[in-house]
């Protein structure tokens, strides 16, 4: 998809793979989340599909703040059932708004073999 036509709205697209989770893993796993948001409104949607996973999907979440090849807390849990393909929305608080702009949160689905996430991509933003 293009940068959406407002100036408000802020596009994020992402890949999701077992390479991008500290520690890596060798999953097969792959996964995408398009995502815009709304700086007027502070609201973030997002749309995300995975396939080829060790198993069924336990968790999938937002966390942050970090940068690349560092782990952070959940911020923003994806409401279950986890099941590819799954949509959702959320109003962001400030400081979160802030993180998600600077590239400090990132995608990733756990399972019951990768407890700790079996893929992961990080969210910046398209400019």
């Amino acid at each position: 998809s293009t940068q959406p036509a407002q100036s408000n709205l802020v596009a994020f697209s992402i890949q999701m793979r077992a390479s991008n989770e500290v520690p890596p893993n060798a999953s097969q796993g792959t996964g995408m989340v398009n995502a815009v948001f709304d700086k007027n409104t502070n609201m973030l949607r997002w749309k995300a599909s995975y396939s080829g996973l060790s198993g069924p999907a336990t968790m999938a979440h937002f966390h942050g703040p970090a940068p690349e090849g560092v782990n952070a807390p959940v911020v923003v849990p994806w409401a279950g059932p986890i099941s590819s393909p799954l949509e959702g929305s959320t109003t962001l608080t400030a400081a979160q708004a802030a993180d998600l702009m600077a590239g400090r949160w990132y995608a990733n689905v756990h399972t019951a073999a990768h407890p700790g996430g079996e893929i992961r991509g990080q969210m910046m933003p398209r400019y």
